[in-house]
């Protein structure tokens, strides 16, 4: 399910190096006199890159802190609008309301990401960026999200924080729109207890992200920092050397991670099909990392009873139904409220998508489960 199973000798030497190697400097720029060439976050970025496909990697202090910058990088701010999707991690859609913009949040079908006609349709002249969600290690449907923004002159900004290594048709998640938002804290595919990445093969946009993350520093190859002048304003998002460092030694570990997490899912679904009840609606199951199998209960008292019983059998979900409150834009109120076409009661907004989440039943696929433990979960889901 995540990195942190995997997390052991190999990111101790590598906070170990820091000390051993350059004298314990932990920031990310500068101290070049005392720190022997050594840049763990430059090292991190590129090996990032690299690794998912991309020309440019910027790493952040986390994957909120992704979302805003990539959103700045593409000039959002007051006045525009931004569009994304009603099941999501609540970051998202903080980090939209950061820039200034107006969330414009619409419904997902049943791949659980974004419903393309309803991001069609909910296009304005105020409209500036899309963000589509890649939830629980699955893509959305890229190609015609990408054609309506193409159509319309709209940017898009994946957010692939719980899509790590997954692809759509071939193409890595996250390096298929203008932008892509990676998050790395201890709950994802890779961790580095928290940060994140941006990445971006537009030199232009990953300069203003570059910049934004440091204050607006231009990163100039004459000046040093404290005389070279700024592109932008900007803020402090920055990556530590420590994190830099332990996201080069969980990068190592990341195929090993999705090729455990892709056979223990492919193990439970076997299982799990004479259940006969509707899974999640995968577009592309070779580009699935593994992370989660969602199945459709026939209502909510159902959903609820289910739930119960596997709590009762020790057995845990992912999301939904157990974090639903911050995964469900239904439940923020207290972020939306000050949005005029917010104000009021949420709970029939996003109909649609709550039909879908509130009979969800997320399982979560373990990176280091064991054949008698995957048995033993598809014997007790099958007791119910």
């Amino acid at each position: 399910m995540a990195g942190y199973e995997v997390f052991g000798e190999e990111e101790r030497q590598a906070i170990n190096e820091i000390f051993d190697l350059n004298g314990g400097v932990i920031f990310a720029h500068g101290f070049d006199a005392m720190r022997n060439g050594i840049y763990r976050v430059r090292e991190f970025e590129a090996a990032f890159a690299k690794k998912i496909g991309s020309n440019y990697g910027q790493a952040v202090s986390s994957g909120t802190a992704a979302i805003k910058v990539a959103l700045q990088a593409l000039g959002a701010g007051p006045g525009d609008e931004v569009i994304t999707q009603a099941y999501t991690f609540v970051a998202t859609v903080e980090a939209i309301i950061e820039t200034g913009a107006t969330p414009i949040i619409v419904d997902i079908n049943d791949t659980l990401n974004m419903d393309p006609e309803a991001f069609e349709a909910a296009i304005t002249k105020k409209t500036k960026v899309v963000v589509p969600v890649h939830m629980m290690g699955e893509g959305a449907d890229m190609d015609p999200i990408m054609k309506i923004a193409q159509k319309n002159n709209i940017f898009v900004m994946e957010d692939a924080a719980q899509a790590l290594g997954a692809s759509y048709k071939g193409s890595r998640l996250g390096t298929i729109g203008d932008v892509g938002a990676f998050s790395t804290d201890s709950g994802k595919t890779l961790n580095t207890g928290e940060g994140g990445v941006i990445l971006t093969n537009n030199q232009k946009i990953y300069h203003r992200a570059r910049g934004f993350h440091d204050h607006g520093h231009e990163y100039s190859d004459e000046l040093g920092r404290g005389e070279e002048g700024a592109i932008c304003s900007g803020f402090n998002y920055r990556m530590t050397e420590i994190h830099g460092a332990i996201g080069l030694a969980q990068l190592k570990k990341l195929d090993m991670i999705i090729k455990c997490q892709r056979s223990n899912k492919a193990k439970l679904m076997e299982g799990l099909t004479s259940l006969k009840l509707p899974f999640r609606n995968s577009l592309d199951p070779k580009g699935d990392i593994g992370d989660t199998i969602v199945f459709f209960m026939p209502d909510r008292d159902s959903t609820s009873r289910f739930v119960a019983k596997m709590r009762d059998k020790g057995l845990g979900t992912k999301n939904l139904p157990d974090a639903i409150r911050w995964h469900f834009s239904k439940h923020w109120q207290h972020l939306l409220k000050n949005h005029p076409i917010y104000r009021g009661n949420l709970d029939d907004v996003w109909q649609k998508s709550a039909d879908i989440l509130e009979c969800s039943v997320a399982l979560p696929v373990g990176v280091l489960m064991e054949d008698q433990k995957i048995e033993n979960i598809i014997t007790t889901l099958k007791s119910f």
